[in-house]
């Protein structure tokens, strides 16, 4: 603040309103309590008005409440009820009724259109009520009615002071409508309101002599901003800021006025200082005096001597609150009304941009809130955040704030116990003893009080070596991995453990595979290798100082345990309508679809393996098609064999190259290539699998009769032999036996929803089998349809998906187990045993082939020591090589094969993955 004498000459306009109660009586408490949140703590209309047990309505309180109590009012809950005080206080013990509520602006609020009425009371203050139905005082004396907001939704005035109420004050208040006075009431005050007009005058004084507006911020609708009539003799307008509104929706449609003074109001009413905005300078409206309308404060004063100091302004904007506004230290200090603090609760304050121009020098504002020097933002920079011990730390604030002229004081402290350091000057440095993760905080406080902060982190390390230390762990896709692919055997490295004196200019990682990644921060980074193993990762810091260290350690990548994710088949590829047929000597790219987090709860970017069903067709010479993970070496495994000019189709369970890939290739000659997208197994998400012994659930040679072309059979799956009703994915073994036509079979799991893919490729005189998995559809029901001719179909399921199934799955780099042209045909009747699965495998997914068939025949794969099922995993038949996906429980790490009866066969095990419980 400047001039002292401009602030004495403030001091000396007070009027005090805000009065505080004096102590009560040894005998009376001097607190009595309301609150109606009964969710919280009990209250009684009949209690005593404790805090333990407060009243629960305001209206038993004002029954209850005896000179100098004060009643504070919980402000969680509306109140259901008109209030109505008629108790007294005495002068210097007022009853008094006030918000009780987190912050120093709740509001106390009563229900739609409850009113607040004070009648024939005296020494009464009421602070912090809200309320739509209006507040009346009725035959009063020495009222405070403070922070109150009154919009009332009948139209009426939201203050009405009648009766010959004496001393009334409204203070700090912000009304919807009018305040209205009148019936002789005198001496009513109304400072720093917001108020606004409707029909009448937003200040209305009818028969009401003394009446003194003060410092309110007026919108004047439909009449005068501020109106003196009858014999409201002796009354005053100062400070006021009043804006003319636009006429919409008045009767009225004129010009509307400022001040109006009535021919009998006019002896001993006073104007000045205040501002009249949106009136035009040569119109009328600014004022009517005596019936006289004037054009401008200076006519008025010429007429009457009065609005010697007001200002009118054409245009509302840049008056008020704003940079530049002639409402800023403009004002009469000294005018009757005036309060130590504004709408706000700030105190008159210097701009020391703007000349005093008000009153003897005086700086306070006109209008409800007196402009400030706001305190927008205040930054902390810290020179160095990550320092060793012993260091000078060097910090600097820089504030934001409207006048920049005023001084601010600094408060840094330095988070580490020390005292803070308090100065007027913007920087400050602090040398910290021993290490630490503090917070530096910074608080900018100007002449007002007002304070504002900003805070930063900052590492003190000890003061040792810089020395490199890493984890290296799976990195496994996540909600947080939106938008983003994360591909299996991805590997994130953490340097966060490195012990780092000084902050970290440059971070160099070799994975180990020939990848390398540079960074300028000691952050986690990823990386996916392209297939499993162990590799040498080393990882190199170097601090600003230029310090540098290396560490290095061995890390194992493998493929991590994952549940499934069924999804309604789609087709991938069809290299017929691309004109790229798949051919010998040459891999073929196929994108696996990605469809991230954000697209829903199905795809998504993080499958570690994908299920397909893979068809060949039109194939040049005999010929069989691997398929594998991108990014890796051919594999000596086999998915598909067909013969010249054949069509041959099988589920295929394979890994995702680190490119988001696979790869597939014919042994020889060309084809046409087709992918069906099953579904994709996933860490963090899907279903864990419980594997079956072949159980069959449906036959249409016992029941049914043969599905006919461009026919659907629905059959119940889930909820029946031993499958659970939760189930979300059955695996089974589909055979067609006895097809009349060369023909396609597709099974799906909503009957409407038929997808354009298949699942068994069907020839007249042959029995043919693929492995399918497929979504449960309503009722634990899956679909099958064929499209031509007519087929007998078997289906023997060998597991199923579901929340609480028993296992997760581990994919593999496609790896041959076994292959009987080494070692001799397996003869009909005959049992193989196939080892070389982990030996904690529940099931196992493989591709078994069968070869130089000598007789028509099947083969059957199960658990290891388990009793052998009367099921077939596939139909053998001679001269061709049959390949089907097979999974299959596991025991001991290994699986048996059984041949049937229909004559030898070279048997061949691939395998692709295995199940683990846990």
């Amino acid at each position: 603040m400047r001039p002292t004498r401009a602030t004495v000459l403030l001091t000396a306009g007070l009027v005090t309103l805000l009065g505080v109660p004096s102590a009560a009586a040894a005998d009376t408490p001097a607190t009595l309590y309301v609150d109606n949140n009964r969710n919280v703590v009990d209250c009684s209309d009949d209690g005593p008005g404790s805090k333990d047990l407060p009243f629960c309505t305001i209206s038993a309180a004002a029954k209850a409440v005896r000179p100098g109590q004060t009643v504070r009012i919980n402000t969680a809950s509306p109140y259901a009820e008109a209030v109505t005080i008629d108790r007294s206080g005495e002068s210097g013990k007022p009853v008094t009724f006030v918000a009780d509520g987190p912050t120093a602006g709740s509001l106390v609020q009563l229900s739609s259109g409850k009113a607040l009425k004070v009648s024939g009371a005296s020494h009464v203050v009421v602070r912090g009520l809200r309320t739509t139905g209006g507040v009346q005082v009725s035959a009063s004396t020495d009222v405070e009615l403070d922070r109150i907001t009154s919009y009332s939704i009948t139209g009426s005035p939201s203050l009405l002071v009648d009766q010959g109420s004496v001393d009334v004050r409204l203070t700090r208040s912000s009304l919807g409508y009018s305040a209205r006075v009148e019936g002789g009431s005198r001496g009513t005050v109304l400072s720093n309101n917001k108020m606004q007009g409707v029909a009448t005058a937003s200040v209305d004084a009818v028969d009401a002599p003394g009446t003194i507006a003060t410092n309110n911020t007026i919108y004047a609708r439909c009449d005068a901003g501020v109106s003196f009539r009858g014999g409201s003799t002796g009354s005053g307008a100062f400070n006021n800021l009043i804006y003319t509104a636009p006429p919409s929706a008045c009767a009225n449609p004129g010009p509307r006025t400022g001040i109006l003074v009535g021919q009998s109001a006019a002896a001993g009413t006073r104007v000045d200082y205040n501002m009249l905005a949106g009136f035009l300078p040569d119109g009328p409206g600014p004022y009517k005096w005596a019936e006289t309308a004037y054009a401008n404060p200076e006519a008025l004063r010429t007429a009457t001597g009065q609005g010697a100091h007001d200002l009118l302004a054409s245009e509302a904007g840049g008056v008020g609150m704003t940079d530049g506004s002639p409402t800023i230290d403009s004002g009469d200090p000294t005018a009757p009304g005036v309060l130590p603090t504004d709408y706000d609760g700030y105190p008159a304050a210097d701009d020391p941009r703007v000349p005093n121009t008000g009153k003897d020098g005086g700086y306070i504002d006109r209008g409800a809130r007196e402009t400030q020097d706001e305190l927008r933002s205040v930054l902390l920079e810290v020179a160095r955040n990550w320092a060793p011990a012993g260091t000078t730390v060097q910090t600097k604030a820089t504030a934001d704030h409207s006048w920049r002229l005023s001084p601010l004081t600094y408060r840094f402290d330095f988070g580490d116990g020390t005292a803070p350091v308090v100065s007027t000057a913007p920087a400050a440095e602090h040398v910290y003893r021993a290490p630490c993760a503090c917070t530096v905080k910074v608080a900018a406080v100007d002449g007002a009080g007002r304070k504002i902060e900003h805070q930063q982190s900052i590492k003190v390390t000890p003061a040792t070596p810089l020395a490199t230390a890493f984890t290296a762990q799976p990195y496994l896709p996540s909600a947080s991995d939106a938008n983003r692919l994360v591909t299996p055997l991805s590997v994130q490295v953490d340097p966060q453990g490195a012990a780092a004196p000084w902050p970290i200019a440059r971070m160099d990682v070799d994975y180990g595979d020939g990848a390398k990644d540079t960074g300028s921060t000691p952050d986690p980074v990823q990386h996916a290798y392209k297939q499993p193993g162990t590799y040498k990762v080393t990882v190199t810091l170097t601090d600003i100082k230029g310090a540098t260290s290396t560490a290095e350690r061995s890390v194992q990548v493998a493929y991590t345990p994952a549940g499934y994710v069924a999804v309604r088949p789609s087709r991938v590829l069809d290299t017929r309508t691309t004109g790229s047929p798949v051919q010998g000597g040459t891999a073929t790219p196929i994108d696996v679809p990605v469809h991230y987090y954000s697209s829903g709860p199905h795809h998504t970017a993080g499958a570690s393996a994908v299920v397909l069903n893979v068809t060949v067709t039109g194939a040049t010479e005999d010929t069989h098609l691997s398929v594998w993970p991108s990014g890796q070496p051919r594999p000596v495994t086999s998915n598909v064999n067909v013969k010249a000019g054949g069509t041959s189709s099988n589920t295929v369970t394979v890994p995702v190259g680190a490119d988001g890939k696979i790869s597939a290739q014919l042994n020889s000659g060309k084809a046409a290539l087709i992918v069906d997208y099953v579904g994709h197994y996933q860490p963090n998400t899907g279903q864990r699998f419980t594997p079956l012994a072949p159980t069959r659930v449906a036959d249409t040679r016992t029941a049914g009769g043969a599905l006919g072309g461009g026919q659907t059979r629905t059959v119940k799956v889930a909820g029946v032999n031993g499958i659970p009703a939760d189930a979300t994915a059955i695996a089974f073994n589909l055979t067609g036996t006895g097809s009349t036509e060369n023909a396609h079979v597709i099974a799906y799991p909503e009957a409407d929803k038929r997808p354009t893919t298949s699942n068994l490729n069907l020839e007249p005189g042959k029995d043919k089998s693929n492995q399918a998995i497929v979504p449960v559809g309503p009722n634990g029901t899956i679909t099958l349809y064929t499209n031509t001719g007519s087929t007998h179909l078997v289906l023997d399921a060998v597991g199923y998906y579901a929340k609480d199934g028993k296992a997760l799955f581990t994919p593999v780099v496609p790896q041959r187990l076994a292959d009987t042209r080494t070692t001799g045909k397996l003869a009909p009747g005959a049992t193989a045993t196939v080892a070389g699965i982990p030996a904690n495998a529940v099931g196992a997914a493989l591709n078994v082939t069968a070869t130089d068939t000598t007789g028509p025949g099947f083969l059957t794969v199960y658990g290891h020591g388990a009793t052998r099922p009367e099921a077939s995993s596939l139909n053998t038949r001679p001269g061709e090589t049959v390949p089907n996906h097979v999974t299959t429980p596991v025991a001991d790490g290994r699986v048996s094969v059984w041949n049937s009866h229909g004559g030898a066969n070279h048997v061949i095990t691939d395998l692709f993955g295995y199940f683990t419980q846990g």
